[in-house]
Formats: C-alpha cells, sequence, structure tokens
C-alpha cells in the first residue's frame, strides 16, 4: 500500500515533465506532418516549385511591406505568368541565394528565377531556359567621390558585392589588387558604402537602380560594364519542364507580356531590347518603380509610433510563425540532445574500449566543428550518398548531434562528481550498473547538470537562427525578409530580439522548478 501511494506521488509530481514530453511529441508530429505535406504538395504535376529569395531584396522576390504575406517583384510576376500559361499552381520555396542550385539538385524545388547569371559552370549542373532579360554590372560610389568610373579605378579599394555572383568573379579576376567585400543580401552592400565601411559596390544595374540610384548618399558611376544573362534553371534531368518553360517564354516575349512587366518595374534596357529586336524605347510607364519610391520616402518618413506599431501588426502572423518553427525546432532538437547526451556519455564512461572510443570521437568531431558546417554536409552532402533529409528533420538533427556532444560532456561530468565510496558502497549491496545508475548516480548528477543544461537550450534556441541556410523558414530569417522589404532592421531588430527573450523564459523558470524538484527529492526537505 504504501509503495503504491509512493509511486502515485512520485506520478504527480512528474505530471508536469510528462506534460512537456506530451507537448514536445505533438510538436514533433505537427511538424512532421507539415513537412511531409509540403514535400507532397511540391511533388503534385499541379504545382509549381520555385526556389528563390525572399531576402534578395528589389527589385527580384520580396516581401510586400504593405501585404507581407505576398511575395513580389517582377521576377513574382515572371514566374505567375510562367505557371499560367504552363497550367500549375505556385509553391514558393525560400532558400538563401548561394544555395538555390544545391536545393534544385537535391529536389527543393523545380525551378529557379532569382536573378541567376546563365554561365558556363552553372550550365553544366543545371539546365537554363533562354534568357529572360539582359542586363551589365554597374560601380556605385558616395556622392563626393569623384575619382572612379571603371574597374581599373578600385585598384587597392574596398569593394562590396553579392556572394556566388558573377560580379564576384569578375572582381576576382582583375589583375590589380583589390579587397573584395561578399554579403548575401544586396541592400547591406550598399547601406555599408552609404556608412563609409566600403569603397565601391559592384552588382547588377537593376539592384543598383533600386537601392544605389534612390539613395541621397550614393550614386551610379561611368558605364555599364559587362553582358549577363539570367535564366530559369531546372535539373538537367527535367528536359520537359525546360522546353515548356521555353514556349511560354518565347510566346511572352513575343506578345509583349514579359516586357511589359519590365517596363513596369523600370527595367526595360537597350541590351533586352537588342536581343528581341524591340524599341529600346518603353512603351509603359515603370509604375512598380514608383510605388517603391513611394513606399521608400513614406518608410523613411514614418515617425510616428503608432504607424510603426499598425506596421508591425501587419507582420504579426509572419512572426509569429516564424518563433512558433524556432519553437518547435528547438524542443526536439533538446529531447535529442539529452537522448544522445546520455547515451554517449554512458558509453564513454561503462562501455568497453572500442565503444569508449567511438564515443570519445562523436563528441570532439561534433563539438569541435562549427554547427553551420554540419548543417550543410548532412542536408546537402548526404543525398550524395542517397540520405535525403526534409529541412525540419536536417535541422533537428543537426541542432541535436551538435547539441548531443556538449549535453555528453556535462552529464560525464556529473556522474564523476558523485563520490566514489556512494558508488563502492551499492556495488557492496550488490546493485548492478543500472540500479546504480538509476537510484545513486543518476539522481544526485542531476542537481550539476540542470542549470548548465538551461545555459545550453538558450544557446540552442538563439543557435536555431542557423537553419535557415538550410531553407527552413524560421524567426531569424523571416526578421531577414521583413526588414529587407521595410528597410526596418533596427526596430524589427529590437522586437524579434524581444521574441527570443519571450521564447527562452519559460524554459528558464521551468529548469528553476526542475532544480528544486531534484533537491526535494534527494534532501527529503
Amino acid at each position: 500500500m504504501k509503495l503504491a501511494c509512493f509511486r502515485m506521488q512520485s506520478l504527480q509530481r512528474l505530471s508536469p515533465v510528462c506534460y512537456l514530453a506530451i507537448l514536445v511529441y505533438v510538436l514533433f508530429l505537427i511538424g512532421f506532418s507539415a513537412e511531409q505535406a509540403q514535400a507532397l504538395d511540391l511533388k503534385s504535376p499541379a504545382t509549381l516549385g520555385w526556389g528563390a529569395d525572399a531576402e534578395s531584396g528589389a527589385p527580384f522576390s520580396f516581401k510586400d511591406p504593405e501585404a507581407p504575406q505576398r511575395i513580389k517583384g517582377f521576377e513574382a510576376e515572371i514566374v505567375a505568368e510562367l505557371a499560367q500559361r504552363l497550367g500549375r499552381d505556385i509553391e514558393f520555396r525560400q532558400n538563401n541565394w548561394e544555395g538555390l542550385v544545391e536545393g534544385l539538385k537535391r529536389g527543393d524545388c523545380d525551378l529557379i528565377v532569382n536573378g541567376l547569371e546563365i554561365t558556363d559552370d552553372r550550365a553544366r549542373v543545371v539546365r537554363f531556359s533562354r534568357p529572360y532579360y539582359i542586363t551589365s554590372q554597374v560601380i556605385a560610389v558616395r556622392k563626393e567621390i569623384d575619382n572612379v568610373n571603371r574597374l581599373e579605378d578600385l585598384q587597392g579599394q574596398r569593394v562590396g558585392t553579392l556572394a556566388g555572383s558573377l560580379a564576384q568573379r569578375m572582381l576576382g579576376e582583375q589583375s590589380f589588387p583589390l579587397q573584395v567585400v561578399t554579403y548575401s543580401e544586396e541592400l547591406h552592400a550598399y547601406q555599408d558604402l552609404a556608412w563609409g565601411r566600403l569603397d565601391a559596390v559592384f552588382l547588377d544595374e537593376p539592384i543598383a537602380i533600386y537601392y544605389a540610384k534612390t539613395n541621397p548618399r550614393l550614386k551610379i558611376v561611368g558605364e555599364s560594364i559587362g553582358r549577363m544573362e539570367y535564366g530559369v534553371a531546372v535539373r538537367r534531368d527535367d528536359v520537359k519542364l525546360a522546353g515548356d518553360v521555353d514556349v511560354a517564354l518565347t510566346a511572352m516575349i513575343e506578345d509583349g507580356s514579359l516586357r511589359r512587366i519590365l517596363e513596369r518595374w523600370g527595367l526595360w534596357n537597350t541590351l533586352t531590347a537588342e536581343a528581341w529586336s524591340q524599341s529600346p524605347s518603353p512603351k509603359n510607364p515603370p509604375v512598380e518603380y514608383q510605388k517603391f519610391l513611394e513606399d521608400l520616402r513614406r518608410l523613411e518618413s514614418e515617425q510616428a509610433w503608432s504607424e510603426r506599431v499598425a506596421r508591425y501588426a501587419k507582420y504579426a502572423p509572419l512572426l509569429a510563425r516564424g518563433a512558433w518553427m524556432t519553437l518547435k525546432i528547438s524542443l526536439i532538437s533538446m529531447l535529442l540532445a539529452m537522448f544522445v547526451g546520455v547515451l554517449v556519455s554512458t558509453m564513454r564512461l561503462y562501455g568497453p574500449a572500442p565503444i569508449r572510443w567511438l564515443a570519445v570521437a562523436f563528441v570532439e568531431v561534433f563539438r569541435g566543428t562549427p554547427l553551420l558546417i554540419q548543417l550543410f554536409l548532412i542536408f546537402y552532402g548526404l543525398p550524395r550518398v542517397g540520405v535525403e533529409l526534409s529541412p525540419f528533420v536536417a535541422a533537428v538533427l543537426g541542432l541535436g548531434l551538435n547539441y548531443g556532444a556538449c549535453e555528453a560532456e556535462n552529464y560525464r561530468a556529473g556522474v564523476l562528481s558523485v563520490p566514489r565510496a556512494q558508488v563502492d558502497a551499492a556495488r557492496a549491496l550488490g546493485m548492478n550498473l543500472w540500479q546504480r545508475l538509476r537510484h545513486i548516480i543518476w539522481p544526485q548528477a542531476a542537481k550539476l547538470v540542470l542549470p548548465p543544461m538551461t545555459n545550453d537550450f538558450i544557446a540552442l534556441l538563439k543557435d536555431s537562427s542557423l537553419v535557415s541556410v538550410i531553407t527552413m523558414v524560421e524567426l531569424t530569417s523571416t526578421y531577414g525578409q521583413l526588414a529587407s522589404a521595410s528597410f526596418d532592421y533596427l526596430g524589427l531588430g529590437l522586437l524579434v530580439a524581444g521574441l527570443y527573450f519571450l521564447l527562452g523564459l519559460p524554459f528558464v523558470q521551468l529548469a528553476r522548478w526542475a532544480e528544486g524538484w531534484v533537491r526535494r527529492e534527494s534532501t527529503g526537505v
């Protein structure tokens, strides 16, 4: 009877932990189901998976500041027209610009439309359509600079450009010395130029039209340099889709719909007109470019807190969705890390020599290499050996294994802190290893490992921002998309920082409750 009462009391005391475990399990099921549904939707013949980076900004593909749930831009309009002509529905697939080609190869999307230049090396791994836009690169400097007009004038200077772009390659091929600084988002390069951190920016003319020409502190200098063609990229083996896209683009050029899109965004130029044997003079006003300028002036002149709060209220659904994804990934990853930590620390302490060596190797490899590299290897590397994971599973696995190595060392330290005399006494009483761990070692070690485990969870919560590099749209990725569209990195940054703080605070309180519970269980007070 006493034993039954004791077990009932233990269950009642453990009920909050049980509730947390059930919650995490439900979160995993929701996340896994969502990923599976998304993957099935991408494979549907009626869905056209469009890969792009919404953080790229105008005029390509970016969040509409007035309706942040919508992607706008001249390429968004091109994709919509293509999808309509192909009889397909659009499914936008977010990915970092540098990872678009790898994402296409592993099947995350059906095609890429994101200012991807047609080059010989890319043409060896993807299949390009005919060009849908032809442009060149330009140099931007601050207004007061008068001695830069061509590439040779950049000798010895600090020049910004987009990572992985043709512009970066052209800068790297110059015979004279210069310092090339690469960015993942074009807007940041022009901001650094305006603030004096760069001497010049060398990028595609459409980007300069929207971010250098509109900045009162910057100007475009010299003649346009080189020639580049933007093309729709599909997988090498997707010959049918490539052919269908070419037919649709040809029809869009011939009936003038593609020209009208470019004119609406103020991008119609001589190079494109000559390639299509059309007049270089625009026939339609650049209404979207004018709208961009109006939005820019409105956002820059926005002073009243009521205006900012109203704008943040529009962003609330997207931020909430990003926060939910961050929390879901963090909780499940921490559970995996705890399981891995217990398993590896036990193997290292009590396993035979080969198992101990394996445990040590696991800890040193995962603790000694960057988490970002591990995520890339899991998401982009494993498909090359036949292991293809969804972004959600890859994110959880990467974070869980990395932090599992850290947890293993925390748990090992906790176990070793238990006095040797108590372990020897338990062995003398006839307890086997499992009984010693269950009744003597783990209860005492738990008091020591809970504080560092809490710190690790908060660190994992923040490190979950890295999973945006493998196409996961979590809180930090959402912030980047909204900030690039609204030019509000400060206000939104403070808001997102506050959200991260609020996400972690309940678990700090939970850890304090758990510490008190373990202390009461071990001391009886």
